[in-house]
């Protein structure tokens, strides 16, 4: 059902731009912490655009609430200001309790094990050995290398 414009005064307002005008207003928690971290760090918008390559007025439309940034744009803006990402939904010192998590095995605790789990510690142990002993000018190479095998 097709609704009609409703009728203020002299002027016509269709629902639909009522509707996004409001929305528009509420300003979202995450642009209002990107704008405090980048203030906090005495960083302008223009420097925010030359780290990250993203627009001045695109931050300006994110820090306003007027756009939702992807992950991805949230871990440009994360690096650009120096802070991990959760830091950007969080705004304690250090990083938030997890009290539903399950404490993970180091590597080294995993390779002692009998299993496949065990067994691909036990190789990437020998991995990190290796490549930590490898000139950087290698290390690059090997990593380009890894990085193009990863995309297929």
């Amino acid at each position: 059902m097709i609704s009609k414009p409703k009728r203020q005064g002299k002027k016509t307002v269709s629902p639909e731009k009522h509707e996004t005008s409001q929305k528009e207003k509420t300003v979202m928690p995450i642009g209002e912490r990107i704008r405090t971290l980048r203030t906090q760090k005495g960083l302008s918008q223009g420097d925010i655009e030359r780290v990250t390559g993203l627009l001045r007025c695109y931050t300006s439309r994110v820090e306003n609430g007027h756009t939702i940034p992807s992950l991805e744009t949230l871990e440009k803006f994360a690096a650009a200001l120096g802070v991990p990402l959760y830091q950007l939904f969080y705004d304690g010192d250090e990083p938030p309790p997890t009290p539903h998590l399950t404490a993970g095995l180091s590597l080294e605790a995993l390779a002692q094990e009998e299993s496949k789990a065990g067994l691909d510690a036990r190789f990437l142990l020998k991995i990190r050995n290796l490549i930590s002993a490898i000139a950087e000018p290698d290390r690059e190479v090997l990593l380009a290398l890894a990085r193009k095998l990863a995309l297929r």
